[in-house]
């Protein structure tokens, strides 16, 4: 549980400041073309599609956008995003997994290698990462949804939850990969929209660094998720209190 809360509050504070960034729209264009790609339009009966559109309503992006990525993934000439996933070192023993979404696998995989060599670290050969990281079901979800909360948890426990944390004004719940879907759709059920639902890699084992430390791996990390390729970066550092009050600040 511990580790949950842990990075529960690493990724609530670094998501303040990713929201604000356009690029978290270009992100979920790409899971709606992904979706539409793969389900159809009709969010009735692509559960992929609906999670896409929950997720994009829940950093704001206006409904004409949404439609409108919707409609352009469904036209024959539409990107055609291919899934890949990227893992390795940083200084210091810190792991990282870079999830990508790419057009150009021969791109993506260059830069990513060129990022890791610019600063110490090197790309490992896929899976090697597994045993630092549990793919977990994460729902985040504006404590203002919840109207009684001792019946919520009781709900989420039934559906599957392993942990339930509160953090400041948001409930995060944590799933198994595989009640992941049964947690939909209790929340469905329940009437309850979650700001963001997504499968996480989190860590099972922190590496703990100093200050200076930890500035020079999120240098890596920050050149990582700036890449238009990429949709999420997960890495096992621990952040020191005063990083992450600058990165809550």
């Amino acid at each position: 549980m511990s580790g949950h809360n842990k990075w529960s509050t690493i990724k609530r504070k670094k998501e303040a400041n990713d929201a604000k960034r356009s690029k978290m729209f270009t992100k979920i264009i790409k899971d709606i073309t992904i979706a539409v790609r793969e389900g159809g339009p009709d969010p009735n009966s692509n559960p992929r599609l609906r999670l896409a559109i929950a997720n994009a309503r829940g950093v704001n992006m206006p409904k004409d956008n949404i439609q409108r990525a919707i409609n352009k993934a469904n036209e024959k000439d539409s990107a055609n995003y291919v899934e890949i996933v990227y893992e390795g070192y940083a200084t210091h023993g810190v792991a990282i997994i870079v999830e990508c979404a790419t057009d150009n696998q021969q791109r993506t995989v260059a830069n990513i290698r060129s990022y890791f060599n610019k600063h110490g670290g090197s790309l490992s050969t896929s899976g090697s990462l597994n045993f630092i990281f549990d793919q977990k079901g994460v729902f985040r979800i504006n404590k203002e949804k919840i109207s009684n909360f001792d019946e919520f948890m009781l709900e989420a426990i039934d559906a599957g939850a392993e942990d339930v944390v509160e953090d400041d004004d948001m409930v995060i719940i944590f799933t198994p990969r595989e009640n992941f879907g049964t947690m939909q759709k209790t929340l469905e059920k329940l009437n309850i929209e979650a700001d963001s639902s997504k499968l996480e890699r989190i860590p099972n084992t922190f590496v703990k660094l100093d200050k200076d430390q930890a500035l020079k791996i999120l240098k890596l990390i920050d050149l990582l998720e700036d890449d238009d390729d990429v949709q999420e970066v997960y890495h096992n550092m621990e952040l020191p209190d005063e990083i992450l009050d600058e990165i809550e600040g």
